[in-house]
């Protein structure tokens, strides 16, 4: 049914994703389907790494590590933003069609009142992408 699943990633909370990331294996064996992780940086120095190239190795050795774990093959895919907290949401779905996803497995936190106003990364996703987003919370 799936043939490529997105796990969109934030190494700078990454303790928070082990459900989704789970969820998302899961699915990969079942199916038979590829694992890739997608992960938004910025050219400016960040807390997570000081340039796209070191971000990008910080996630495929977040991929590889997690790929074990699960008993899967996890690849990674980096994606460079001049402003990643406004345009992720946008940077996500390019990378989703970009890799040819067929589902996007996301984790999501629990709702605030901000989110009643503003609406969450997950959501955003789900509601502008032509691709199935399946949302872990």
């Amino acid at each position: 049914m799936y043939k490529k699943i997105i796990v969109p990633v934030d190494l700078a909370h990454a303790d928070k994703l082990d459900k989704a990331l789970a969820t998302a294996a899961d699915l990969a064996k079942h199916y038979g389907a590829e694992l890739c992780c997608v992960g938004v940086t910025a050219a400016a120095p960040s807390a997570v790494a000081h340039n796209p190239k070191e971000f990008g190795e910080r996630l495929e050795a977040f991929a590889k590590d997690c790929g074990a774990r699960h008993g899967v093959t996890m690849t990674a895919r980096t994606v460079e933003s001049h402003d990643p907290a406004r345009d992720v949401d946008e940077a996500l779905d390019k990378a989703v069609h970009a890799e040819g996803a067929d589902l996007v497995v996301m984790a999501s936190h629990v709702p605030t009142f901000a989110d009643h106003i503003f609406a969450s990364r997950a959501g955003w996703l789900a509601s502008h992408t032509d691709t199935s987003v399946f949302v872990v919370r």
